[in-house]
């Protein structure tokens, strides 16, 4: 036996018996920490073209990029392109004609400083979307130092990126040369709000068509900075402003710039905390947008009460189409206001009024108002529907491509009343969710679907109506007449369960005749091992999204100590 020598400690490596080498704990702890660097970011990425790229120093965020000369043979053309192949191939991303799609892709501040010295190969770029990389934030200038030269950008992406004040004043530089920009996207972004904004004052194209800022942290104060912005964009035609709660008084800023707006088709103010004052102020203003096709002012509570403030107005959008109103705590009141201008909306084919509980029993007098034959969509999902309204409803059924009154508990036992005012294939959407729905509400489903009626069906909703027999489910299945169905959920409630046994044959005879599906709800059901393995082979082979719970839920797992 070889004599045991003790281990001697030297520069932080030991050695060991026999002269074998051992690294110390910190070696150890420094190489998963380089392991875990070189994971996130492959060394050919780092070592590739660095004669061509400039470092930024971290301690220096302002330092300025310079370009790599432009190539000017063919030869040296054909290899550029083959450099931004294989950028993009290293991200998963595929190459499109005038589009490069980096959204999702765990950006650095490397990847960006690469991306700026490709530019120069792709002057064709047309759509350059960099949305939810969040590790892009604050090193934007890499970037937007090379997009001088890129003439032909008309749309560019940079929701959820953390862009700083530093990186929107870069953009608005870098924006005030491009004169093709028409779409910009700087949704999710907060440091737009408390001043952001004033960095793209001045800076933006009047050719820009659309400007997204949602949830962007806006406060009444950047409504000064935004209303200088609209006022200079003349071709603008969707502005979209939601998920701003504490943009209140702003409002009435971005109202004043709307007269020069006047090419404005889709409006969205989702959530913008909208009071009285700022309500009429937009109502003022819909006489200069008489082009606008969409407007959006769902869940703002400020509405409650307060909708004949601007109802009047909406006689001005001989054009408008869709109207969202939802979440909004709309009174009777305000739908007796919205009732008196409707039949002025001679072009509406979207009302949406849904999850406004007073609404329930005030549909009645709302239905006759409607274009109906132009209405495509009423969802009234969650309006605490009567007996009254939801017979008022068959009227209008004929004409939609989307029935929703999920959440509504007249349905139950009553869902024939609605079927028999189908037309065939005409309508899309079915969504019937907690409607406490029995088995005979889904045999006559199944006649209904077996008659053709639901042939252009894409979407049925019959999830938490977990009073249905197997009965019921199986008909739905033999009944045929799904072959345009696309996704179908029939999950029960989170606090329930059911085996789905009896009913499980039916569906995979069915499964090959159901040839457009892509998404299958089945949450809560219980299901043997053996079928489990039939119905995960059967949708595998259609590429079929199942959404199921696993066989171990979490109330049946032991507790395990903490380690």
């Amino acid at each position: 036996m070889l004599n045991q020598r003790p281990f001697r400690v030297h520069c932080g490596v030991f050695l060991g018996t026999g002269g074998s080498v051992r690294r110390s704990p910190l070696d150890l702890i420094m190489n998963q920490i380089r392991r875990k660097r070189s994971d996130r970011r492959p060394l050919g990425r780092l070592l590739s073209w660095a004669s061509e790229r400039t470092v930024i120093r971290e301690d220096e965020p302002d330092a300025k990029v310079q370009s790599p000369a432009v190539p000017e043979s063919d030869e040296e053309q054909g290899m550029g392109w083959g450099r931004v192949r294989a950028f993009l191939h290293r991200f998963g991303s595929e190459t499109e004609k005038g589009r490069i799609n980096l959204s999702h892709c765990d950006l650095t501040a490397t990847d960006l400083l690469e991306l700026g010295t490709l530019l120069p190969y792709v002057p064709l770029l047309e759509d350059l979307d960099l949305s939810w990389n969040d590790l892009i934030g604050g090193s934007l200038r890499a970037l937007s130092s090379h997009l001088n030269h890129m003439n032909c950008l008309s749309a560019l992406r940079l929701s959820g990126c953390r862009l700083n004040h530093q990186d929107l004043s870069a953009l608005g530089d870098a924006l005030s040369c491009l004169p093709s920009v028409e779409v910009l996207d700087l949704s999710w972004n907060g440091a737009l709000g408390g001043g952001g904004l004033q960095g793209l004052v001045g800076k933006l194209q009047p050719t820009l068509t659309e400007l997204h800022l949602v949830a962007c942290e806006l406060t009444a104060a950047d409504g000064t900075s935004l209303g200088e912005i609209l006022s200079s964009m003349s071709c603008l035609s969707v502005l979209d402003l939601s998920c701003n709660p504490n943009f209140t008084d702003g409002v009435k800023d971005v109202c004043s710039a709307l007269s020069k707006n006047t090419s404005l088709k889709t409006l969205r103010l989702q959530a913008v905390g909208l009071a009285p004052l700022s309500l009429q102020a937009l109502g003022e203003s819909l006489q200069f947008v008489p082009s606008l096709r969409l407007l959006d002012l769902s869940c703002n509570k400020g509405l409650s009460g307060h909708l004949s403030l601007l109802s009047p107005h909406l006689s001005h959008l001989s054009l408008l189409e869709t109207l969202d109103l939802h979440l909004s705590g709309l009174t009777r009141s305000d739908i007796q206001a919205l009732v008196q201008v409707l039949p002025s909306l001679i072009s509406l084919t979207d009302l949406n009024v849904s999850s406004n509980q007073e609404t329930g029993d005030t549909v009645h007098t709302l239905i006759p108002a409607l274009p109906l034959t132009h209405m495509k969509r009423l969802p009234l999902n969650n309006c605490d529907l009567t007996h009254k309204s939801y017979t008022a409803l068959v009227v209008a059924v004929p004409y939609l491509r989307c029935v929703d009154v999920s959440w509504c508990k007249v349905v139950g036992g009553r869902l024939l009343l609605l079927l028999e005012a189908l037309q065939p294939s005409v309508l899309q959407e079915l969504r019937l969710s907690s409607c406490e729905l029995n088995t005979q509400d889904i045999q006559h489903l199944a006649s209904v679907c077996h008659g053709g009626f639901l042939s252009s069906l894409r979407v049925l909703d019959l999830s938490y109506n977990g009073s249905v027999g197997s009965n019921g489910w199986s008909s739905l299945f033999t009944s045929g007449g799904l072959g345009s169905l696309e996704e179908l959920d029939l999950s029960l409630r989170p606090i329930t369960s059911a085996p789905c046994s009896d009913w499980l044959p039916a569906l995979l005879r069915a499964l090959p005749r159901l040839t457009a599906l892509k998404r299958l709800g089945l949450q809560r059901w219980t299901i043997g091992g053996q079928e489990k393995l039939q119905l995960d082979h059967s949708l595998r082979k259609r590429n079929v999204l199942l959404e199921m719970d696993t066989e171990e839920t979490s109330q049946d797992k032991e507790i395990q100590p903490e380690e």
